[in-house]
């Protein structure tokens, strides 16, 4: 039964100007505390960062081109309560080195996938999917529905290519003309073809101006990619961009491609957690709750695409909820 909730936002715990002492100690502490490991794949070597106590949960990151570094610090905030796995996927981030274009798809991501679950000795366990990390969960559990015990799809992109048509519509008309204009310029340019990190950051900003309820979440998202991106440099850049083709070729690419109908098969509970500003349309985030048996579908007010930035209590409190 799906049960749809509208839950009031308050404000950010932490601010990119001004960050208390005692809140820079707790920052520091979190940090200090992660274990780092390389997790051996075939063909690859995954980076891993292992964070807190508690009940597991494995985190999948969106992009597809993007790695992990974007949850911090405010994904790290549930680490009172939980432990969290994260990890670069394949071509990406910590985990590019030595992969070539060839070497990345959907089915190496799944495989790479279930590695991390056995090497962090997981019979069954509690997969965290945000945009297209939630692509990437409902496609490992649609293959290996034992190894999954909970579900958290966090903002997740469409499930199928009629609702990536949806997200294309709905994106343009909160884009705008002139700013689509200006991206389309912007990609086409020799810089951001050949990974300039500032060519990079200037695309991105554009691109997710209408995923966001508010201006300062917008900008300290982009102060981390900014330097996420400079960090990765050229190659780590164009080395991202390659497994992002791949895995649309995989997906959203292939004529007809459509999760939802077998969705009805996975019997783990699931939480879906959407924003009422996100630019992924409500109803495309619907249909796949929808789909889901034991699904419950939470739509958080004035929140955007980064839920767990910009309403970030009231995400520990449907986490909570659902897991606890």
């Amino acid at each position: 039964m799906i049960r749809r909730l509208v839950v009031a936002t308050v404000s950010a715990m932490f601010v990119t100007i001004s960050i208390s002492p005692s809140a820079r100690a707790r920052q520091s502490e979190r940090t200090s505390d992660a274990i780092e490991s390389r997790i051996a794949v075939a063909g690859a070597s995954l980076y891993a960062r292992e964070i807190g106590r508690g009940q597991p949960i494995v985190v999948l990151h969106g992009g597809p081109d993007f790695d992990h570094a974007y949850f911090l610090p405010d994904l790290d905030r549930l680490t009172s309560g939980y432990r969290l796995i994260y990890y670069d996927q394949r071509g990406r981030g910590k985990s590019a080195e030595g992969v070539g274009p060839d070497d990345v798809s959907l089915a190496s991501d799944i495989a790479d996938l279930d590695k991390v679950r056995q090497h962090f000795h997981l019979e069954s366990m509690a997969l965290l999917g945000h945009s297209w990390g939630a692509v990437l969960a409902l496609e490992y559990a649609l293959r290996h529905p034992g190894a999954v015990s909970r579900l958290v799809l966090m903002n997740p992109a469409p499930a199928s290519a009629s609702d990536v048509g949806l997200f294309r519509k709905a994106y343009l008309e909160k884009l705008g003309d002139a700013a689509m204009a200006r991206q389309k310029e912007i990609i086409a340019s020799a810089a951001y073809q050949e990974g300039d990190p500032d060519a990079v950051i200037a695309r991105y900003r554009i691109h997710f101006k209408p995923a966001f309820a508010r201006t300062d979440d917008y900008e300290r998202l982009m102060t981390a990619m900014n330097a996420a991106f400079v960090s990765q440099g050229k190659q780590g850049i164009l080395a991202a961009r390659a497994a992002e083709n791949a895995l649309m070729r995989d997906t959203w690419k292939v004529p007809g491609y459509d999760l939802l109908p077998r969705l009805g098969s996975l019997k783990m509970p699931t939480l879906v957690i959407a924003g009422d500003h996100d630019f992924i349309p409500a109803e495309t985030v619907a249909h796949i709750a929808h789909a889901i048996p034991a699904a419950t579908l939470v739509t958080l007010k004035d929140c955007g695409h980064f839920s767990y930035m910009e309403c970030s209590r009231d995400v520990r409190q449907a986490i909570d909820a659902f897991l606890r």
